[in-house]
């Protein structure tokens, strides 16, 4: 004699499965709740005031689109083109640099090494606004160490341009790349690499035709998360280069000061509307990689 489990008919399973899924819903409320306060309602004011402009002569505001159209024109276009050459070309460095060290982190056979190179990696990913400046500038600064031990001066080095801006960003960006691949890098299997090495391929071609194409949605997807990074820092670059290189979060912070034209007092709301733009469009190209790149390493 056998034993038969009890089953649920389909008419008491549906409102069981309600039952779950309200309750699940009620559980992420709290979540929701803190998004909408934290996010929500800062995000529908700075839209509001974006598209709100004071009438000089009457002081009367009215809803316009003369801030934004004042937000893509020049210095203020200036910074934001300069903000988006500045962290493309500081992500795509940092991308190329942040590859290889990944990779000879995850084949070491030094657990302790690379316990030690992640756990830096993760610190050093999140060190940046005036100490770093800082510190780049008691180092490589016009007066720095290393500037007067090298003469680098006279070699034509200047901390404080666009380039020693990209270096300064590579100091929290190539962790940052370490911490983002490092994953990937663990999902290539070996049967691939040993099905290419008794297919006679050679380590540069594995790399080429198996190892690159597979890891490619998570470069991408990692370069855009660098980008992201990049263009929303604003302390280290605030502390190091002041106005001598044109970013947009500089931008903002002079148009919140008050420096701007009398009935231009929204332009920074605007600007950083032209941040969320960009912003957006960095995670509508994110998100697809990562699940692309998580369905392939799965």
């Amino acid at each position: 004699m056998t034993a038969t489990l009890p089953r649920l008919d389909t008419a008491t399973a549906a409102p069981v499965k309600r039952r779950r899924r309200a309750l699940g819903w009620l559980a992420v409320l709290p979540l929701l709740v803190f998004t909408a306060i934290a996010f929500g309602l800062p995000a529908l004011a700075m839209l509001d005031g974006a598209f709100t402009a004071k009438d000089p002569a009457t002081g009367v505001s009215s809803y316009t689109a003369d801030n934004l159209t004042a937000s893509l024109q020049g210095a203020y276009l200036t910074a934001l083109i300069g903000s988006v050459k500045l962290s493309a070309v500081s992500a795509g460095i940092a991308t190329l640099l942040g590859l290889p060290l990944a990779q000879a982190v995850v084949t070491s056979r030094f657990r302790a090494l690379r316990e030690a190179v992640l756990t830096a990696s993760g610190v050093l990913a999140n060190f940046g606004g005036v100490p770093l400046a800082f510190a780049f500038v008691a180092t490589l600064g016009n007066a720095g160490v290393l500037t007067r031990y090298f003469d680098l001066t006279d070699k034509g080095w200047d901390l404080y341009s666009f380039w020693g801006l990209v270096i300064v960003y590579l100091y929290f960006l190539i962790p940052l790349m370490v911490l983002t691949i490092t994953p990937a890098l663990e999902g290539l299997r070996v049967q691939w690499r040993e099905a290419a090495q008794n297919n006679g391929a050679t380590g540069v071609q594995y790399w080429r035709h198996v190892a690159l194409p597979v890891l490619l949605p998570s470069l991408l997807g990692g370069l855009v998360l660098l980008f992201g990074s990049a263009f929303a820092a604003y302390a280290t670059a605030a502390a190091m280069v002041g106005s001598s290189v044109p970013l947009v979060t500089l931008q903002i912070a002079d148009a919140i000061s008050g420096n701007v034209l009398v009935g231009q007092e929204n332009v920074a709301l605007a600007l950083s509307l032209d941040m969320v733009l960009v912003a957006g469009l960095v995670m509508a190209v994110y998100l697809p990689l990562q699940r692309r790149s998580a369905r392939w390493l799965a």
